[in-house]
């Protein structure tokens, strides 16, 4: 199951941003050895850490922890650093720094080449358990003005805009891997990073949970654009909303609302593996969005209706956007 977005967005900071994701449903996307890749380094998974040991004040370290933040607060299960993974995320931002491309894939004719997908670079660093991926990977022009924790923090803002991207905010997955590198192309300073969600599980209750939830705030008010474009949009549009269980759910979306301070009614597009024209969404995952942007550090109020497994649901919740473009 693949999904690709490319776009240059004006974001809060003024950098260029782009983004490609894959992710991976059921109970495993499955994955052949890599071709052309040399021996894996371990033949075993590398067991997750409990305690992250990423850098203080990293693009790492900080795209952790925000993204668990916004992850727990609505119920989905915290993430832990894997090594393994963390290298096969390392090893890909290099690639994409080395060719100068964003994708989720690699071509083994390209230089740094150490698996085609996701899954084969996990199990290339020894991570061979094969039970579901969720993997993004993306580019920033450097500013100047920057800071690592300030290239993290809009990764994650960033990916959790995206119709195709907010997966990674409510897969039921339990390890998680990031790596970034900086390299230099024609003279240009580029940042470049990966990340790779795995191990699913069953771990959500009280399903569907839905991201956003009450209370969430600061999310990103608009996105920046996704290849494919989700349907009914022609530019940008506003903070989506994921409705998740676990991997062996079926989600069907019906209706959704999000109504604003002055009681103005918006209708969301809502989608979920049946309805979307581009044979993405995974069936345990819906989404509900506003076809064009939000308007920055305001509240909303999200009304959704669907069924999962057949048995009617409900949701109701209020959430405030931030001053961010995804």
């Amino acid at each position: 199951m693949k999904k690709n977005i490319s776009a240059l967005t004006a974001v809060s900071f003024a950098a260029a941003i782009a983004l490609s994701a894959c992710g991976g449903g059921g109970g495993g996307n499955g994955g052949s050895p890599a071709a052309g890749a040399s021996t894996p380094a371990a033949a075993t998974n590398p067991a997750n850490v409990s305690t992250p040991q990423y850098t203080a004040d990293s693009f790492q370290l900080t795209a952790f922890n925000l993204l668990n933040q916004q992850r727990q607060q609505c119920g989905f299960p915290a993430l832990q650093e894997n090594t393994a993974l963390d290298n096969a995320a390392a090893a890909h931002a290099q690639y994409q720094g080395t060719n100068n491309v964003v994708s989720d894939s690699e071509a083994s004719a390209n230089p740094g080449y150490t698996g085609a997908t996701y899954v084969d670079r996990a199990s290339h660093f020894g991570y061979t358990q094969n039970v579901g991926f969720v993997g993004v990977s993306g580019g920033f022009f450097t500013n100047a003005t920057w800071t690592e924790a300030q290239y993290g923090q809009q990764a994650v803002y960033g990916l959790i805009s995206g119709v195709y991207h907010i997966d990674i905010a409510v897969a039921p997955t339990t390890a998680v891997g990031i790596g970034k590198v900086a390299t230099t192309f024609n003279g240009f300073p580029q940042q470049w990073y990966s990340m790779t969600l795995a191990d699913y599980k069953p771990v959500i209750t009280n399903a569907p949970l839905t991201f956003p939830c009450q209370g969430t705030t600061g999310v990103a008010y608009s996105a920046g654009g996704e290849i494919p474009t989700p349907p009914a949009t022609s530019g940008n549009w506003g903070t989506p909303v994921a409705v998740a269980g676990n991997q062996t759910d079926t989600i069907v979306m019906q209706t959704g609302t999000m109504t604003d301070a002055s009681s103005h009614v918006i209708t969301l597009q809502v989608l979920d593996s049946a309805k979307d024209p581009n044979k993405i969404l995974p069936a345990w995952m819906g989404v509900a969005y506003p076809t064009t942007p939000l308007s920055p550090n305001s509240q909303y109020t999200v009304s959704l209706t669907g069924t999962i497994n057949g048995t009617a649901f409900s949701r109701t919740f209020t959430f405030t956007t931030g001053n961010i473009v995804g």
